[in-house]
């Protein structure tokens, strides 16, 4: 393999990227992220890791090879997942690389050949899933044909498998039904002594699957003296067009946040979903234009719900929560973010809990944001690996800090029959402030 020099200058790139070129020499190519790729350890193909998934990139990018099916094949593979980052020695920066490339990818193919143009990305994954509104219709409309036992006939009769393979993993992802919540308020105020004063970060899929979250989130942050503001304007972060390689709605979506929050007087804009957080601290990162500088002080306030309570201090809870747990770091959090210890250090302080070491925590779950609708082979593969090592630890429920995890995560546990809680950091926090009210 072609070893890059630190004093090669960058050529004309065969494909318009907006990447410095300097990202691709960080990369010394030495392998030690290789056992860290879930797409390698699973596949064993050298150019689904990430030392060879740049080495494709940058060979793209000057022109020794062309942008072909097989190379989009391996890039498209990656998780996106930055488990890559974690173990690199040489701090490359491989998510700034792979997610504007991709972009890229996708702008320079012809028009009928766009995933993004495809039905499902037009109407679902980008019509619907960014919009609450339109989403809370979708899914009431799919837990009523649920409840009719329209679901249960197609798949009795087979016919379920004539319907398109990312809609058959919709109708699986579906949850249960949550309990019904009020609209959060557009201000919750401190209990106690006021510490603080932070905006709540609401988002899309999780404004409508869990509700109960953001609820348990308030209710936390409000035990923990702080008043809490939900703007009422702010919109999705902008994750699912960006990884679907659509940079201006992503864009447009990202000023709309800057509006919301950025006039707030606010110590901290607090976020419970992963892949929010990790797109909200990135949109200093995405565009070069007049507006970066603002968005780079927004993404400088963005704090993970666990991260914040941590450098704040947990107000000790008093109620005991008697359950054996284990944690599951999501990828986002953990390699994103590199917040690892936060969460552990504030369920070590839920009295009664028992939480147990999971191995491989901080392997991909297969989720990765829409990556389970349209890698459904790789991510079951993924999902499956995740349930085995859950299930030997014995634990009546698994934690993790993020949306598309624990929807993951419960279906595999649902599709093969174990009866396993997901839950969120909060929740249990909220159930330790509560007592047996917050069960």
């Amino acid at each position: 393999m072609e070893q890059p020099t630190a004093t090669a200058s960058p050529p004309q790139p065969a494909l318009p990227v907006q990447i410095p070129y300097e990202r691709f020499l960080d990369c010394v190519h030495c392998g030690l992220c290789t056992a860290a790729c879930p797409t390698y350890v699973e596949l064993g193909d050298e150019n689904d890791s990430p030392r060879g998934r740049i080495y494709l990139m940058r060979a793209v990018v000057d022109g020794r090879i062309s942008l072909g099916p097989a190379v989009r094949r391996h890039l498209e593979r990656c998780l996106d997942c930055r488990a890559c980052e974690t173990a690199c020695p040489s701090g490359v920066q491989y998510g700034r690389l792979i997610e504007p490339f991709r972009v890229a990818m996708e702008q320079a193919l012809p028009e009928h050949e766009r995933a993004s143009n495809s039905w499902f990305h037009r109407r679902l994954l980008f019509g619907t899933f960014p919009y609450p509104q339109r989403l809370r219709r979708q899914v009431a409309l799919a837990r009523w044909l649920r409840r009719l036992g329209v679901f249960g006939l197609l798949r009795l009769t087979g016919l379920m498998r004539l319907l398109p393979q990312e809609m058959q993993q919709l109708v699986d992802m579906l949850p249960p039904e949550v309990p019904r919540t009020l609209p959060l308020p557009p201000e919750a105020p401190a209990l106690g002594r006021r510490r603080a004063r932070v905006a709540l970060f609401t988002g899309c899929v999780a404004q409508v699957m869990f509700p109960h979250v953001h609820w348990a989130t308030v209710r936390v942050l409000q035990h923990n003296g702080c008043d809490v503001v939900i703007p009422q304007n702010q919109v999705c972060c902008g994750a699912i067009h960006y990884h679907g390689g659509q940079s201006e709605p992503a864009r447009e979506l990202a000023d709309r946040n800057l509006e919301a929050f950025s006039s707030l007087d606010v110590d901290a804009v607090v976020v419970n979903v992963a892949g929010c957080g990790s797109m909200l601290k990135e949109y200093g990162h995405h565009w070069d234009d007049e507006k970066q500088l603002q968005r780079e002080q927004l993404a400088a306030k963005v704090k993970d719900i666990c991260e914040f309570l941590d450098h704040l201090g947990l107000e000790p809870p008093r109620h005991e929560v008697r359950m054996k747990v284990t944690y599951h770091d999501a990828c986002h959090l953990a390699h994103a973010q590199q917040v690892r210890a936060a969460p552990r250090r504030l369920l070590a302080q839920v009295p009664g809990l028992e939480v147990v070491p999971l191995a491989e925590s901080d392997m991909c779950c297969g989720a990765a944001g829409t990556y389970n609708l349209t890698e459904v082979e790789m991510a079951t593969r993924l999902a499956r690996r995740k349930l085995r090592n859950i299930l030997a630890t014995g634990a009546e429920a698994v934690v993790s800090a993020n949306a598309g995890c624990t929807l993951q995560i419960a279906r595999e546990a649902r599709r093969l029959g174990h009866a396993l809680e997901v839950l969120h950091p909060v929740e249990l926090l909220d159930r330790a402030y509560r007592g047996s009210g917050g069960n």
